[in-house]
């Protein structure tokens, strides 16, 4: 029977909780960044970033943390069928701060923690089977329960013909040896830890470790004699791993020297920090040892890894995707401090997006001059009716993928909060109506702050009336804004999405629009969604469709916007648009709620008329987007 997966890992899961403030003391952090963690959950999202197919066997609890990681490593592609949710127990958590270049403090909070709990029952043979291969990580070899539950996996894999590895990813004060204090340090000899892990080392085809952690493995501190004592009991492919000098393999008899070892090239960057680059260089050999490549080249691969790990915030979100691997490896390092490196951030982004955003069929009752014109409308009437909107648009929805919304959060606050978590996409707008200049709403904050307290999965949508024909003046106003609009939210790791609309602000031709994308382009903004007027010719799409593809292969797309228009006239529009694979649908909304917000307001529809009414609309609007894409 052909395989589904190419690697189980199994052990520690965890909440890392990553100190936002560099260069202070963890006492001293005033704001965390919340990621997921444990090696083999890193792990197991890191090849799968690189195109491998993974599962995690672990333990998480039956709570918000629990499911937090569940949900992210869906997010990420992770096969989580053997992700146990623990009713007695607490997800795992760790703080973790960046001293500086040197200094990574971290505390483990794992008392009686979910993944600890993991034993022999949770490990099913048919789940372990599908895979070409099982990881196993040092520490759940630590404590009966957990090791047996570890030996089982492995001798199954065995006994089935798989491919098994070791990362020996060894932390003294998780073996019981230090205080809770010592999290950082990472080597403390210990007869009772390596008798341990001898035990276990020729169930293993690979190992890997630090040259500390072979230290601990082999029972002496000198790396050739420990290597050496680790080929006694294993004739598993050794990988020593050796910081800035890269790392070797050994396949056979251990040379005199690390330097007699198969090797990869290192690669000149600037550390850091230096957490979670273990599992990023795990991930990477992995990736090459799975798909059969020679070692020096899964050694290339395993040293970007552990490259990006130690240039960038956090553990998984600074692993690559395997189209960036690719990227940096035929471009190389133009600046040694990774994460400032303009180019390589922009593909890492674009690349490591998560969710499946392909057809968009989005409801856009962001609107707010244009409700508070009608008669009868109040700021409270105005929320209660976007509340309506939203109940329309999830009905049509369906629970299905491919719709969402835009709202804004100064009158449509309650609706923002009742869509958080449905499976919708979210676009929340920025700008202050009508702005030109453009200005921002409030909230934003006149240093842009106001962003830092927005839920990720909302996307920041801005509209700029802006023509190539402004003055000097207008443009560079508007150019600031957006550009500073920009950053912020890839500093809030937030998407952006760009509406630009010129016809507001003077006359348009077949290259007005390209124009306006490609002086953005110029300019460093790289949204990640445009929203866009229909084109009144083709040419007009071809040249707006060039403008984008020419500087972002990796962008999300383009949403077409509606303008209060016509039935007939979307319909006709939605036909010319679905011809270009990179509109990936429509934000419409006055076409869909006008008549019913005019008669709602005054008291001659009733709630449930309105919502019909607004599902009437949105399910037609979305009938002729799929017919026009030929999805009916």
């Amino acid at each position: 029977m052909g395989k589904t997966l190419d690697v189980i890992t199994i052990g520690r899961s965890s909440v890392d909780l990553y100190g936002a403030q560099i260069g202070g003391r963890l006492e001293d952090m005033a704001s965390f960044n919340k990621y997921i963690g444990g090696s083999p959950t890193n792990i197991a999202a890191g090849t799968a970033r690189l195109g491998l197919k993974s599962a995690l066997i672990t333990r998480v609890g039956d709570e918000h943390m629990g499911r937090f990681i569940t949900e992210e490593l869906q997010k990420e592609g992770v096969d989580t069928r053997g992700v146990v949710t623990d009713p007695e127990r607490l997800t795992a958590l760790v703080l973790l701060g960046i001293r500086d270049q040197e200094q990574f403090p971290l505390i483990f909070y794992r008392d009686n923690c979910a993944d600890m709990a993991l034993c022999e029952d949770d490990i099913d043979e048919g789940f372990i089977t599908q895979a070409r291969s099982v990881v196993a990580t040092g520490t759940h070899l630590s404590h009966t329960r957990t090791e047996a539950a570890v030996l089982k996996a492995l001798n199954i894999a065995r006994a089935n013909g798989m491919q098994t590895a070791l990362d020996i990813d060894y932390r003294p004060n998780l073996w019981g040896l230090s205080g809770h204090g010592d999290g950082e340090n990472r080597f403390i000899a210990s007869d009772k830890v390596t008798a341990k892990l001898q035990s276990t080392l020729h169930l293993f085809d690979l190992i890997v470790g630090t040259e500390e952690e072979f230290h601990i493995a082999g029972g002496t501190t000198d790396t050739i004699q420990a290597l050496r004592n680790v080929r006694k009991v294993s004739g598993a492919t050794l990988v020593c791993k050796r910081g800035p000098m890269g790392a070797v393999a050994f396949t056979g008899d251990v040379p005199d020297t690390l330097d007699e070892g198969q090797s990869g090239p290192g690669f000149p960057i600037e550390v850091f920090n230096v957490l979670g680059a273990g599992d990023g260089f795990m991930s990477g050999l992995l990736k090459g040892w799975l798909t059969d490549q020679d070692w020096p080249t899964a050694l290339t691969y395993a040293n970007a890894c552990g490259a990006f790990a130690v240039s960038r915030h956090g553990c998984t979100p600074a692993y690559p995707s395997w189209a960036e691997l690719e990227f940096f490896l035929k471009r190389g390092v133009k600046e040694k401090a990774l994460r400032k490196d303009q180019e390589l951030e922009q593909v890492h982004w674009a690349t490591n997006r998560k969710g499946d955003w392909s057809t968009m069929r989005v409801f856009a009752f962001d609107h707010r001059m244009q409700l508070e014109d009608l008669d009868g409308a109040t700021p409270d009437k105005i929320g209660t009716f976007k509340e309506l909107c939203l109940e329309a648009c999830a009905e049509v929805a369906g629970g299905n993928p491919g719709y969402g919304l835009l709202c804004d959060s100064r009158l449509g606050r309650d609706a923002l909060y009742k869509a958080a978590g449905t499976g919708l996409w979210i676009g929340r707008p920025v700008e202050w109506p009508g702005s030109r200049p453009l200005t921002l709403e409030p909230e934003i904050g006149p240093d842009f702050g106001g962003l830092n307290e927005w839920p990720l999965e909302h996307v920041v949508k801005v509209l700029c009336f802006y023509h190539p024909d402004d003055t000097p003046e207008m443009k560079a106003e508007q150019e600031a804004t957006v550009t500073r609009l920009f950053h912020a939210c890839r500093r809030n790791r937030l998407e952006f999405l760009l509406e630009v609309i010129p016809s507001k602000a003077g006359p348009v031709g077949d290259d007005t629009t390209a124009q306006v994308i490609r002086r953005f382009y110029d300019l460093g903004v790289y949204p990640d969604w445009w929203k866009l007027e229909p084109m009144k010719t083709e040419a007009g799409w071809q040249n707006a469709v060039a403008a984008i593809e020419e500087n972002d292969p990796n962008t999300r797309g383009i949403v077409v916007l509606g303008l209060g228009a016509e039935d007939s006239a979307l319909k006709e529009s939605f036909e010319v648009a679905a011809k270009y694979p990179l509109v990936k649908g429509f934000a419409v909304g006055r076409t869909i709620f006008a008549e019913a917000a005019k008669g709602w307001m005054t008291g001659a529809l009733t709630d449930a008329e309105a919502v019909a009414q607004m599902k009437d609309n949105y399910a037609r609007l979305c009938g002729y987007w799929d017919a026009a894409r030929g999805e009916e």
